[in-house]
């Protein structure tokens, strides 16, 4: 069976592959909980978030294709299973049923808030072993601070 090589020595591949995992989980993770609100959303503000919450699922879906062909590409096989998304994510889940909009914008704030911060400590440990992993870190973290912004002005 052909195999894939890293270019990276084994210590730091498994450091850059262990930020491409993580970040990859958050990411699905955060598609399928924007599709949940944006389905099952009501209230005033329903329209503008509405269309608020594909963007940030298009961000993240992007977001997640980049770091997993990334993780390929080193070598490491990213893993994106619905079980494994299950077992491994941090982003806090809704109830089932209709979820006010105001609720949404507290929750989307304080998700993204917090998966911002575990990105930013995937940069800061992906510096040193992969500049290139960093970079791509970086921009997935700009999108998903864009959108932090532009949800928390709703409060």
């Amino acid at each position: 069976m052909a195999q894939i090589t890293s270019p990276l020595p084994s210590d730091k591949q498994k450091i850059a592959g262990d930020a491409l995992q993580g970040a990859l989980i958050d990411l699905l993770d955060l598609s399928l909980l924007g599709k949940q609100a944006h389905w099952n959303l009501i209230g005033r503000n329903f329209r503008s978030l509405h269309l608020q919450l594909d963007e940030i699922v298009a961000l993240a879906r992007t977001g997640a294709d980049s770091a997993a062909e990334r993780a390929v590409a080193l070598g490491v096989n990213p893993d994106g299973r619905a079980a494994t998304v299950a077992r491994d994510t941090q982003i806090r889940q809704f109830d089932t049923g209709y979820i006010e909009d105001g609720k949404v914008v507290a929750a989307f704030t304080d998700i993204l808030g917090e998966m911002i911060a575990r990105m930013r400590e995937r940069i800061a440990a992906t510096e040193e072993p992969d500049p290139v992993t960093q970079d791509l870190l970086i921009q997935i973290t700009e999108g998903l601070e864009k959108q932090h912004w532009m949800i928390q002005a709703q409060r």
